[in-house]
């Protein structure tokens, strides 16, 4: 078994399709495909796109004999296995709506895992589930008590007859997918992602971002739930009719090396990831793995999806110079679910730009006034490039005016890669998308010669590697514990000592009494345990003193700065930070 070719036998076409199934019937004349790699880096599986099509053109004959009717909803369990592949690709055959459904569950999350995927399913009334044999049992928990024609292995539904009828296919109008931008909450949303929109933003991210050739090959671990694994590594390969090699999150967690060596044997040129993948494959490092790794290859490493810190970057760089990486290879990305992946890419061959602004002037006006690097209150900024050219940018202050250059204000985007709205929620979708296709994107961030620099997350998701949370429902979440005020909760991210994204939320109290302090401590961090997996930080502040807009509304931009200059954050030591997790676990 040999992984397929890096060069396509085909002109790379990106012009002319209508859909996602246009695409995938071109790629499939040529010898390009998917490539899956085991625990120990050894090639299990190939999928070429031309079995991809003509298995996904059965199978979804199969479903359609179950009396799937032309959008209805299909979840998939997204585990690093060609059968999401296999089904994604069948339910756009079918006329149907794939949403990804997570694979990973966090260690003692079994019955917040099983919750937040039956609330996907429920949201967006899937009629179908299906998940690979490592989840089958996980699927019956799931799927009780819901209204669904059918769920269960891949073998189950391979084992159903094939209707034989036309298979007509989807209009660019049409929903092409469901993408969650968080699974793990009470109110999950699922972005509604036309064909026209993701066609748009791969043609762009092709031709403008990362300006493909028929020589490049995509390489990764992220998972297919998650909009950057997904898009970016699944359909813009097939889009633009290139191989691409994976491993699963869960191996490069434990192995984090065999990512290098799948780009070094595999000649892999766009890779992306995290600031965090790039902080823990530097840290397992060992000064011998230089002589086994060939990274020239490399020449577009994408970060993106947090934060953007350039210190681990440059330690991973300086780590795999002798590899023949090039730090230049860094590419700083803005994007999000609602926006089909992309927004801006800096500029290819020149690595990481970074603006370093006065901290006391962010903080105090929101201006982003230069400042020497070397400085006590320096705060570093990456730039994220221009936009891609279908979007326009809007920078507004609180009362919605328009901000000039280096003042920072909320970012809203306009544009064809724009999502239509959130799926069969009027509601969400009226508080970001107004009536012009002016997207509220919650992010906070300035410009510098349209260059974009994005400083905080301010609604936007919380990820928490590679998870999406949205602020908002940890604080409702966290709202039923008695002691807890609504709106005196703020959720947010920060950046840890070794570089992971560490969630915090800061709790507004009348209490004063250590005994229930701690109590009130231990409740809200059970409960987010329970709720969304993850450990989180709890800074408790008296009532009254979380910051707000002069509109009223809740800062969590203020809060998270805040919370860093209280704690002197990240230059919190790490015994510090393990102790809080010790006591939160």
């Amino acid at each position: 078994m040999y992984p397929t070719p890096i060069n396509t036998s085909l002109v790379l076409k990106t012009e002319g399709f209508t859909n996602l199934v246009d695409a995938l019937e071109y790629a499939a004349k040529g010898d390009t495909g998917f490539n899956f790699y085991d625990h120990r880096g050894e090639l299990n599986c190939v999928l070429s796109y031309s079995e991809l099509r003509d298995q996904a053109r059965v199978l979804a004959m199969r479903l359609l004999g179950l009396g799937c009717k032309r959008g209805d909803r299909v979840g998939i369990v997204a585990s690093t296995d060609p059968m999401f592949h296999r089904f994604f690709f069948a339910c756009q055959y079918a006329g149907l709506i794939p949403l990804a459904l997570p694979a990973e569950m966090q260690l003692g999350a079994h019955k917040a895992y099983v919750e937040q995927t039956r609330r996907m399913l429920q949201s967006c009334g899937a009629v179908i589930a299906v998940a690979p044999n490592s989840h089958s049992s996980c699927l019956e928990e799931i799927a009780e008590g819901l209204d669904l024609l059918m769920f269960g292995t891949e073998e189950d539904f391979i084992s159903l007859p094939a209707k034989q009828v036309e298979l007509n296919a989807p209009d660019k109008e049409d929903i092409a997918y469901l993408q969650y931008t968080s699974g793990s909450t009470r109110f999950p949303r699922g972005v509604e992602i036309d064909h026209a929109a993701v066609l748009n933003n791969a043609r762009e991210i092709s031709a403008h971002g990362l300006k493909l050739t028929n020589a490049d090959r995509f390489v990764s671990w992220l998972p297919f739930y998650h909009d950057m694994g997904l898009i970016g590594f699944i359909l813009l390969p097939l889009i633009t009719q290139l191989s691409a090699d994976y491993l699963s999150p869960r191996t490069f967690a434990m192995r984090p090396r065999l990512w290098l060596k799948l780009i070094s044997n595999n000649g892999g040129t766009i890779s992306s990831s995290p600031t965090f993948g790039y902080a823990l494959c530097a840290r397992r490092l060992r000064a011998s793995d230089c002589d086994h790794y060939d990274l020239s290859s490399w020449r577009a490493a994408c970060v993106g999806a947090e934060q953007i810190n350039p210190s681990p970057l440059k330690a991973f760089a300086d780590a795999l110079a002798p590899c023949g990486f090039n730090e230049k290879a860094f590419v700083a990305c803005y994007g999000m679910a609602e926006c089909v992946l992309a927004i801006s890419f800096a500029p290819l061959d020149l690595g990481l730009s970074i603006d370093y602004v006065d901290q006391d002037m962010m903080t105090k006006t929101g201006q982003a006034v230069p400042i020497d690097p070397s400085a006590d209150n320096v705060a570093a900024y990456a730039d994220c490039g221009v936009l891609l050219p279908g979007f326009e940018y809007s920078i507004r202050n609180d009362q919605n005016d328009e901000v000039g250059p280096r003042q920072c204000g909320e970012i809203y985007l306009k544009g064809p890669s724009v999502m239509s709205g959130y799926f069969q929620d009027e509601e969400s979708t009226r508080a970001v998308l107004d009536k012009d296709g002016w997207l509220d994107t919650g992010d906070i961030g300035y410009h510098v010669n349209n260059h974009i620099f994005i400083t905080a997350r301010s609604k936007d998701v919380i990820i928490i590697k590679g998870r999406n949370i949205w602020p908002y429902d940890m604080e409702v979440v966290t709202q039923y514990v008695e002691g807890v005020r609504p709106g005196g909760v703020a959720a947010f991210s920060v950046t840890g000592p070794h570089s992971e994204e560490i969630a915090v939320m800061v709790v507004e109290t009348r209490l004063r009494d250590s005994q229930l302090r701690d109590r009130l401590i231990q409740q809200v961090t059970a409960l987010v345990h329970e709720h969304f997996g993850i450990n989180v930080i709890i800074d408790l502040v008296k009532t009254g003193s979380l910051p707000r807009t002069t509109s009223g509304k809740l800062s969590r931009f203020q809060s998270r700065q805040a919370f860093i200059d209280r704690r002197q954050w990240p230059a919190l030591q790490l015994a510090e930070t393990t102790d809080i997790y010790r006591k939160i676990a």
